[in-house]
């Protein structure tokens, strides 16, 4: 098995409290499969809080389990490269069994499959409507896969959500569950960064345009501010050298120039990541120090340490003393887009933006260096966080 995705997916001494999650579901499965009244068990918790290890760990009991007809689905294309990776490498496991959601659903309505577990990873990425450019002609994907197992088990993050197309909350997920059984397992402890409460809380601040303040200094985790990405890009690649899986990453809205669009501020200039069919993921990539990463493909992976570059479409407001979201100068229009059903508010467009900057930022394991695109921005972040 691949190391660094072995660490990441697997852990030798599950936390009490990752045990008590996993006893619990274990028991909530075990009901749904003898009552078979299409279940659904929600594991719900914010990013690094080890959602994807107790669901590894359940994927392990239950898909190695020839008892049971399961699947595990994800609609990252990055993270389900990583699922295939780590289920060659477990034993009993069928490979085939893990799917993107489109997939495993057309092949089941097709072929009148139906299945005991399904479980789904990063599942605020499933289509909460028609999307028949990428063959999805359902109405929703929850409602679908639950129609086709006894139980579906859900990961969810509503703050990971950035797209109409993939919205969910909380309103719509109990809507959509309608008078099925469920049951909310929730998950509210970090574990991928080393970072204290009080500095994981500053990052939710600063995304939530809340008044600005100095990053607190009371853990082992490293965050510096810079007043150049290629100050901070030298950094990164220094890390990347000593510890490995060290990346650069940005939000939307870096203006085309000559041509280019790349993620160009004073000396640094390099392309966004690119989408690869390789099976070897993106973070993993050693050519990806050479590209800029997105949440298209480091949603759901850790890095040791991330170099973050807050784009053109957050600015400052001296009268709050805040981070500004400004919509219209972000670039990519997915965000955007509109549909019959549900009908965006100005605000809820900033929160998608936020969200992207908020995950993006909690992506590295030991450390955070930052910069910003707008000068007012960067200037009072630097001001607020002088190195010593």
């Amino acid at each position: 098995m691949n190391e660094i995705l072995k660490a990441q997916f697997f852990v030798d001494n599950l936390s009490d409290d990752q045990k008590g999650v996993i006893t619990n579901i274990n028991q909530y499965i075990g009901e749904g499969l003898r009552d078979n009244a299409h279940s659904v068990a929600i594991i719900q918790g914010a990013a690094g809080t080890g959602k994807s290890v107790v669901l590894m760990e359940l994927v392990r009991q239950y898909m190695t389990d020839k008892r049971y007809k399961t699947a595990l689905v994800v609609n990252h294309p990055e993270l389900y490269k990583a699922y295939q990776d780590l289920g060659e490498s477990i034993p009993n496991l069928n490979v085939n069994s893990i799917r993107r959601p489109t997939a495993l659903i057309n092949d089941a309505q097709k072929n009148h499959k139906k299945y005991d577990v399904i479980f789904v990873d990063e599942a605020h990425l499933l289509y909460s409507k028609s999307e028949p450019y990428a063959h999805y002609r359902g109405e929703n994907q929850l409602t679908d896969l639950m129609d086709l197992a006894k139980v579906v088990v859900v990961v969810y993050d509503f703050a990971q959500v950035f797209q109409s197309k993939m919205y969910w909350d909380e309103k719509l997920l109990y809507k959509t569950i309608g008078q099925h059984p469920h049951k909310l397992f929730d998950m509210n402890f970090q574990y991928r960064m080393v970072a204290s409460d009080e500095q994981v809380a500053w990052m939710d601040d600063l995304t939530e345009q809340k008044e600005l303040k100095s990053f607190p200094n009371n853990s082992d985790f490293e965050f510096k501010m810079f007043d150049t990405a290629g100050e901070l890009f030298e950094n990164i690649k220094l890390r990347n050298k000593e510890v490995g899986m060290s990346r650069v990453v940005a939000t939307s809205g870096f203006p085309r120039i000559d041509g280019r669009h790349n993620v160009e501020m004073d000396t640094f200039s390099l392309p966004w990541d690119e989408w690869d069919p390789q099976r070897t993921h993106w973070a993993k990539r050693e050519g990806s120090i050479t590209q800029v990463g997105t949440i298209y493909t480091l949603q759901g992976f850790d890095l040791n340490y991330v170099g973050m570059i807050i784009g053109p479409s957050f600015g400052y407001d001296e009268k709050t003393d805040s981070m500004t979201i400004i919509p219209e100068k972000y670039s990519h229009k997915e965000i955007f887009k509109k549909r019959k059903d549900i009908q965006f508010s100005q605000a809820e467009y900033q929160e998608f933006i936020a969200n992207v900057l908020n995950v993006l930022m909690k992506r590295g394991k030991y450390g955070l260096y930052l910069t910003a695109y707008d000068d007012a921005l960067r200037q009072r972040l630097m001001e607020l966080n002088k190195q010593d």
